[in-house]
């Protein structure tokens, strides 16, 4: 963990700092590939940001009129700001290639398949947002999963002991 004014910072070597990490959404849905996007925000939002203030629960991307947008997503409010702080849960926009909104609203339009933020992270001073593109899950997934990964930790506890 670099160090930074005698504090501990949890900005990596590379200039990576995680924000918030929406761990709900790989237990709901099948992510089949992701994407990293830039945020357009405000100074106050940038400011909440960096104080870890955001959350990622019942967040989605939409693409309206060829242009990407994050929509659901909690910052909190800046207090230092006062009455000239940001609306903590408006839309923000997605800084994104034409040709990526357009693969992704192609994939989008088909039955199923959902534009969801799985992280927002800071990568060499900006703010950016990790999206997936992703398939529901159904209750039966969700089951097999849980059993799978009880059944693969179970195998290691017995070959940790095994192995003593």
């Amino acid at each position: 963990m670099a160090r930074q004014n005698g504090k501990p910072s949890s900005k990596g070597p590379d200039g990576f700092e995680l924000v918030v990490d929406n761990r709900k959404a790989r237990h709901d849905f099948f992510v089949e590939e992701t994407l990293e996007a830039g945020l357009a925000l405000t100074g106050t939002e940038v400011k909440s940001l960096r104080a870890h203030r955001a959350n990622l629960r019942d967040s989605y991307a939409r693409i309206k009129n060829g242009e990407a947008f994050l929509e659901g997503v909690h910052i909190g409010s800046y207090a230092p700001a006062g009455q000239f702080s940001h609306k903590e849960t408006r839309a923000r926009k997605l800084l994104l290639h034409r040709r990526e909104i357009d693969r992704l609203w192609g994939r989008v339009r088909e039955k199923g398949y959902s534009i969801i933020p799985l992280k927002i992270y800071f990568k060499s001073g900006r703010a950016k947002v990790e999206i997936g593109l992703a398939k529901g899950k159904h209750m039966y997934d969700k089951r097999e999963e849980i059993a799978r990964k009880t059944s693969n930790r179970e195998i290691e506890r017995a070959m940790k002991i095994r192995n003593r």
